[in-house]
């Protein structure tokens, strides 16, 4: 199969920045890629690194890739690409093939960092108590931990009996400290998981503290992509993030346990993967409410579901 290749960037603020232990992101910037076959067939994809360090060798990546070429070419090139590109080239193979896209079920919320949090849940404690189920997820060991642990104790007072709650530490908690916050947690039944409360490299440590309650890996996944196949937990994953989406795609279509799908905040191309596999885990063994983090990217064309309209917004 003949390909045609062409790429655009975008560029896009979140509605507020996000804070985590790990830094603060106020913007997203990536390329929009788009493959015409010779059947007449479109694939669409979306290549964003999280980290802007990395922005330069992603755009030299997808800017090397041919403009004409087949099938098989682009196949050999994908696994050369940084995790991003690959998910952009992967995703818009996979659509070439044929995807009957599924809407997204019902997402958790996320809560900013800080005491902010207690202002958002109260209005989607109310919300939830009109028309659905809750679960929210905390950014935590973003400020001192005293403070945090006495705001935990205020969303627990508010947080309905049937609601789920998820505290990500984005890695920023030693063992003591994740540890403490485990045992204050492990025997509510709201309580869903710790995600990635201790650094990447300390295996150990999470392997340890996943004895005592559920921990989910998020970042460790993509230090060490083997984790994917030998953490029996919950794993936490950003499909844009970590290349090729079709390995996942096929494992959620087996009904693979203890996947949750997550953003890295994109655009309506990028989204409609993350709503086509969490819907794909949802109905798995082990249906979770995927982290789709709802209000945090603006409206407009650029998020559509029609990625021909998310193109040319992106060449305004």
């Amino acid at each position: 199969m003949q390909l045609e290749l062409r790429v655009r960037p975008f560029a896009f603020d979140l509605t507020r920045p996000l804070r985590t232990s790990a830094g603060m992101t106020k913007s997203r910037r990536g390329w929009l890629l788009r493959l015409r076959a010779d059947n007449g067939r479109i694939g669409w994809g979306e290549a964003a690194p999280i980290n802007p360090s990395y922005a330069e060798q992603n755009e030299q990546a997808i800017r090397a890739l041919p403009t004409q070429l087949t099938q098989h070419q682009l196949e050999g090139l994908l696994t050369k690409q940084p995790m991003p590109v690959a998910f952009a080239v992967g995703a818009a193979l996979a659509e070439l093939d044929g995807i009957k896209w599924l809407p997204a079920p019902e997402p958790a919320q996320l809560l900013p960092a800080g005491e902010a949090m207690l202002e958002q849940l109260e209005l989607l404690v109310n919300q939830a108590c009109l028309d659905r189920s809750l679960t929210v997820k905390w950014k935590v060991a973003v400020e001192a931990d005293a403070l945090e642990r006495r705001w935990l104790d205020q969303l627990l007072e508010r947080l309905p009996s049937t609601a789920q709650l998820r505290l990500d530490a984005n890695g920023g908690w030693n063992r003591a400290t994740a540890k403490a916050w485990m045992e204050a947690l492990v025997g509510d039944p709201r309580f869903a998981w710790l995600e990635q409360p201790l650094p990447p490299e300390d295996r150990l440590g999470l392997e340890n503290l996943g004895e005592r309650g559920p921990v989910a890996l998020d970042e460790s996944l993509e230090r060490d992509p083997q984790l994917r196949d030998s953490w029996l937990g919950w794993q936490v994953r950003r499909p844009s993030l970590e290349g090729d989406p079709r390995p996942l795609l096929h494992q959620l279509q087996k009904g693979v346990p203890r996947r949750m799908v997550s953003t890295a905040f994109e655009t309506g191309i990028g989204r409609r993967w993350l709503d086509h596999l969490a819907a794909l885990q949802m109905d798995g063994p082990t249906p979770a409410a995927p982290g789709l983090a709802p209000g945090w990217c603006p409206a407009g064309p650029l998020f559509s579901a029609d990625p021909q309209q998310v193109w040319m917004a992106a060449a305004v």
